[in-house]
């Protein structure tokens, strides 16, 4: 009896594994995340200014005249990605890493956006990038992404609009691959009509501005 019982119970122990085996698993995918953060993190290094600790984003070069102080970074990251650093691509990385500052990347910021694109190398972040278009290009997305886009612009924290050139580049970049000749025309018309904010109204709302531009249009 005592046999059969022994070998009943090294039976049991192994159809029914026991705790240890699960907090091993637990502790295997706490493993693994750690590697993924890692690799992420050693990719960040790779185009980091040393000095800062950020990655440097050309965006700002282009909208908002910001100096950065690595561009090459930027520009080594864009060229392993295979995209141009003026590429609205980057600004929708931008926008999935909640970056804050017009011009940068944080590690922080940097881990949050591969994250959650599942990237941690230049290859898997190629194959996300247009699973992250078609996800800004979703209606409740591309709303938040273009809000997204004219705050990150934003140079200081009171700062509440920004210059013609700029709004209009910003413009091209985000809607002009979709409305080629409705955003021409509305570049056009607020370079005309607003060539500088010297006759900027804090009181006249956006809506106005199309309304009136749609009155501009109908009488050319």
């Amino acid at each position: 009896m005592r046999r059969s019982s022994t070998r009943k119970s090294g039976s049991a122990a192994a159809v029914n594994p026991s705790s240890g085996s699960s907090y091993a698993y637990r502790s295997a995918s706490g493993k693994a995340v750690s590697k993924e953060v890692e690799r992420i993190d050693n990719l960040f290094y790779t185009y980091a200014d040393a000095s800062s600790g950020l990655i440097d984003s050309a965006l700002s070069e282009q909208l908002c005249l910001i100096l950065v102080n690595s561009p090459e970074g930027i520009e080594s990251f864009c060229s392993d990605l295979e995209v141009d650093c003026t590429d609205v691509r980057i600004l929708m990385l931008a926008w999935k890493m909640k970056a804050e500052k017009q011009g940068y990347f944080t590690l922080e910021e940097w881990r949050r956006g591969l994250k959650a694109l599942h990237a941690d190398t230049i290859s898997k972040l190629k194959k996300a990038l247009p699973e992250l278009e078609k996800e800004v290009a979703r209606p409740s997305n591309f709303l938040v992404f273009f809000s997204y886009s004219f705050r990150y612009c934003l140079t200081e924290d009171k700062q509440k609009s920004i210059d013609i050139e700029s709004a209009c580049q910003l413009l091209e970049l985000v809607l002009g691959s979709q409305y080629r000749l409705q955003v021409d025309k509305l570049v056009e018309y607020l370079k005309i009509n607003f060539p500088s904010l010297d006759n900027y109204d804090e009181e006249l709302a956006w809506p106005l501005i199309l309304d009136n531009f749609v009155e501009w249009m109908k009488g050319k």
